[in-house]
């Protein structure tokens, strides 16, 4: 195994077991040894196979995306950046979702694509919530990412033939089959040959889901020692039509349950009954919630580009919940949803207390890692695995540079990120991505959008073309080809 030694580090963002927490070390080293660390702090004098010069940078841990969907999400850029149903809550999910997506067959390069952003913006580690495909897992490994392949699957999928109300289709036969075939997915990640792939389950939302299918996947998740992630009080329209159904919050529902435990993990939970976009005072979600330790998948530009907003990330850390941070939508650039989950709840709470960087930061290392059931990635120690980026503190935007952090995710962002290693291997040098033809990936990400825009007007429930689905900022001048 090679042994490489990161001399004179400028600074490292260390994990220090006996407080818990992440601390500052100036003018240290850091040495790994295969995929492992062996050594973190000051003047190492042990044997290594290379010695790199760190003067100028910092060492951070791996960022951990705890929630994404990375085989679509790229493909809708310049797309629903503005969209949302005035009518159905803001959200884009009933409308706009269903007709804007990238054949299966672009997939993998929607995949490339994303984990690109990903990996220059410093995460090693992703939770890729995905439908099943074949390939799926080799085509994560092959970008080097430590994977957690989230297989979706659901019981109904959903429709507006009208703009203000939502359908449902059911089909558990077919449910059962995409079970099935998450199943498989699971399997393949963790055999996976490369080492760095895991996996978690992912019945699609709390309100496409039958009770029974729920219980299955609980069931399956706890057999396996895996986790199980959920949509759920993501939007006024759920939370609207579980209590039609059930009379119960999403929150209560999955109590009633028996889901609402430490091994479930809430992709989103922002209508709790107390948010201050619903009106039901006969329901305590959030105690509720706090009791039962489920984790909470965190991801704020998805939710504020539409006007919607966690009330508020500094209440439920401060109140226990494990909360972890996700991109979600495009960018897949963990800095930048760092510095909006920041804002987002400063903003939402009137209180420029209401998220610290020391709390988003942690919710992108340690509580992701907690979520995944591990204590090896997330920060740099003795024993954890080799996954960190070098960040440049020389970079204009870095300096004046007394404090990195701030540096780094109110000015810099990923502009600073100059190498990244995940599992002990570099993946990203001077900014480059080393492991994807971002290049080509892109172009067929380009080539999946413009065969999924012809055809909208056949998808939407009013007939409409891409021009009156998603105006252009501007008109596109008369004799002009576009782009």
């Amino acid at each position: 195994m090679q042994t490489l030694h990161f001399k004179n580090l400028s600074m490292v963002l260390a994990w220090d077991a006996d407080a818990g927490s992440h601390v500052y070390l100036a003018d240290a080293d850091l040495v790994i040894r295969g995929n492992e660390i062996v050594h973190v702090g000051p003047a190492y004098a042990g044997p290594a196979d290379q010695v790199i010069d760190g003067r100028g940078r910092m060492a951070m841990p791996g960022l951990i995306n705890i929630h994404t969907h990375p085989s679509s999400e790229p493909g809708n850029r310049g797309l629903l950046e503005e969209l949302g149903s005035e009518k159905l809550g803001q959200s884009s999910l009933y409308e706009y979702m269903p007709v804007f997506r990238l054949g299966i067959e672009f997939a993998p390069y929607a995949n490339q694509v994303a984990i690109s952003e990903m990996l220059k913006s410093g995460v090693t580690t992703v939770v890729d919530m995905s439908l099943p495909r074949p390939g799926w897992a080799d085509v994560v490994a092959e970008t080097g990412i430590r994977g957690v392949l989230g297989p979706m699957f659901r019981s109904a999928s959903w429709k507006t033939n009208d703009g203000h109300s939502v359908e449902y289709s059911w089909d558990e036969p077919a449910a059962r089959k995409s079970f099935q075939a998450a199943l498989d997915v699971v399997d393949s990640a963790m055999k996976h040959p490369s080492g760095r792939l895991s996996a978690m389950l992912c019945p699609s939302q709390i309100d496409t889901c039958s009770p029974e299918l729920l219980k299955d996947a609980q069931a399956e998740a706890r057999r396996l020692d895996i986790p199980l992630q959920i949509h759920a009080a993501q939007s006024v329209v759920e939370f609207a039509e579980m209590t039609r159904r059930h009379g119960r919050t999403p929150i209560e529902w999955l109590d009633d349950l028996g889901l609402l435990d430490s091994r479930l993990v809430i992709g989103h939970g922002i209508f709790l009954n107390d948010h201050p976009a619903l009106f039901w005072p006969q329901a305590d979600d959030f105690e509720r919630l706090r009791k039962s330790g489920a984790h909470v998948a965190h991801c704020p530009t998805v939710f504020v580009r539409r006007g919607i907003a966690l009330n508020f990330l500094g209440r439920y850390l401060r109140a226990g919940i494990n909360v972890g941070i996700g991109t979600d939508t495009f960018p897949h650039n963990m800095l930048d949803e760092l510095r909006t989950a920041c804002y987002v709840a400063r903003l939402q709470a009137g209180n420029f207390k209401a998220a610290s960087t020391q709390e988003v930061f942690d919710a992108a290392t340690v509580n992701g890692a907690k979520i995944l059931g591990r204590d090896d990635i997330g920060r740099l120690a003795p024993g954890c695995k080799a996954d960190f980026s070098l960040v440049d503190l020389t970079h204009d935007y870095m300096r004046p540079c007394r404090e990195p952090l701030r540096s780094l995710i109110y000015s810099a962002g990923d502009r600073a990120v100059r190498d990244v290693y995940v599992d002990g291997r570099q993946v990203v040098r001077d900014g480059q991505v080393l492991t994807i033809d971002v290049d080509r990936a892109l172009a067929e990400v380009e080539r999946g959008q413009q065969l999924n825009i012809a055809t909208v007007s056949q998808r939407d429930y009013a007939g409409r073309d891409i021009d009156a689905m998603s105006p252009r900022v501007y008109p596109l001048a008369a004799g002009g080809t576009g782009v």
